[in-house]
């Protein structure tokens, strides 16, 4: 095993430049899930680790040793790739043994490393099958033994669920974390899916046009967003961006659809007058539900219902706002679309953003977030 250093990290394609100086510390053994939209970056900072491309600047380190210059069979680190890439002439045994052979591994060792494989992946029973005969999660477990025989330093993963069905993915989720316990093989997967991301990570980092976004545990990412993107990005549905006013004087929020919030306090070290409000939608809820709990009211009209069974979505419109609020509702709700409704939620469960810089403002912890007094909105 080995931690990953990458420094400065730039790739360009002719005057197009795709990453803008990546810098990252990947620990020995850790789960790293790179997460962002297609084309913001993710495949290509995997390609540069693996060395299947050639860096434009910066440095790539594994294990202590700068490996900007080795070809990539000398880098000892192993990829998944999203369609398998498995030899459709060979047997799933041959499949997984192919990279031992050509290393010229003693037929001892590639029968001892193939066995051992298939018990941790399950495969024991489909080592004469075709990959033609397995299906899409057995062939991606074939993928993965491949890599799992050679003992690589590190396993880089560019979004091998994709294409698979819904529950399989599920499915395989859980047996790829299963594996990183077992293994403790450092990891760097790549996927668009935020549930993959938020279920599988020791620490994600969030990708926006080859720009890191943030770094940090699930938990960091989802309540402490650094960004309005990654507010918006992470989260399903994600964060609600509400453009809006301060009022210094009173220490007031004014809403586009002239609605005022009493935060009690001025964001510590915003000096503008511009804010971006973001509110969770699961922290949007039925005034009706919260028995005169000290909370903020909302009125919307709701436009849309997605009924998902424990849940509801509801996609509210708001006077003065141009997109629509997301309220995840409980499923048992009697909330029917064209209905005008009050949605609460507490102050202690906003975000505020600079709109210049899409930062987030600090969050007065030590007091318990801003003061929840009860105001209508609008």
């Amino acid at each position: 095993m080995a931690g990953i250093s990458i420094k400065g990290l730039t790739k360009r394609y002719g005057k197009l430049e795709v990453l803008h100086g990546i810098d990252a510390e990947i620990k020995d053994g850790e789960f790293l899930v790179v997460v962002g939209p297609s084309g913001c970056g993710k495949s290509t900072i995997l390609r540069l680790i693996a060395g299947l491309e050639q860096i434009s600047a910066g440095e790539v380190w594994i294990g202590g040793r700068r490996v900007n210059r080795l070809e990539p069979k000398d880098r000892n680190v192993a990829m998944v790739f999203q369609n398998y890439a498995l030899y459709p002439h060979m047997n799933v045994f041959n499949n997984m043994a192919y990279g031992l052979r050509t290393r010229r591994y003693s037929k001892s060792q590639i029968i001892k490393r193939v066995q051992e494989a298939s018990e941790i992946l399950g495969l024991q029973g489909l080592l004469e099958r075709k990959p033609r005969e397995l299906s899409g999660g057995q062939r991606q477990r074939v993928a993965m033994g491949r890599c799992i025989v050679r003992e690589p330093s590190v396993f880089l993963f560019d979004e091998p669920l994709s294409n698979l069905d819904a529950k399989l993915r599920t499915q395989m989720r859980v047996e790829l974390k299963q594996l990183h316990k077992q293994l403790k093989t450092t990891s760097i997967y790549v996927t668009h899916d935020q549930v993959e991301a938020m279920t599988l990570a020791d620490r994600i980092l969030v990708l926006e046009a080859g720009n890191i976004e943030q770094i940090g545990s699930a938990n960091q990412i989802y309540h402490e967003p650094a960004t309005t993107f990654v507010a918006g990005f992470i989260g399903s549905p994600g964060m609600n961006l509400i453009p809006c006013r301060l009022e210094r004087e009173a220490a007031k929020l004014i809403l586009p659809n002239g609605g005022q919030l009493e935060l009690g306090m001025i964001p510590k070290g915003f000096r503008g007058s511009e804010l971006i409000m973001g509110i969770r939608p699961e922290h949007l809820t039925l005034n009706s539900l919260l028995n005169g709990s000290p909370f903020c009211c909302i009125k919307v009209s709701v436009e849309l219902m997605e009924p998902l069974g424990a849940d509801n979505v509801a996609h509210c419109s708001m006077a003065g706002l141009e997109q629509n609020l997301v309220s995840r509702l409980p499923g048992d709700c009697p909330v029917a679309e064209g209905e005008s409704l009050e949605l609460a939620f507490s102050l202690q469960n906003l975000q505020l953003f600079d709109p210049q810089s899409r930062e987030r403002l600090p969050v007065p912890h030590e007091s318990g977030g801003y003061e929840a007094i009860s105001s209508l909105a609008g």
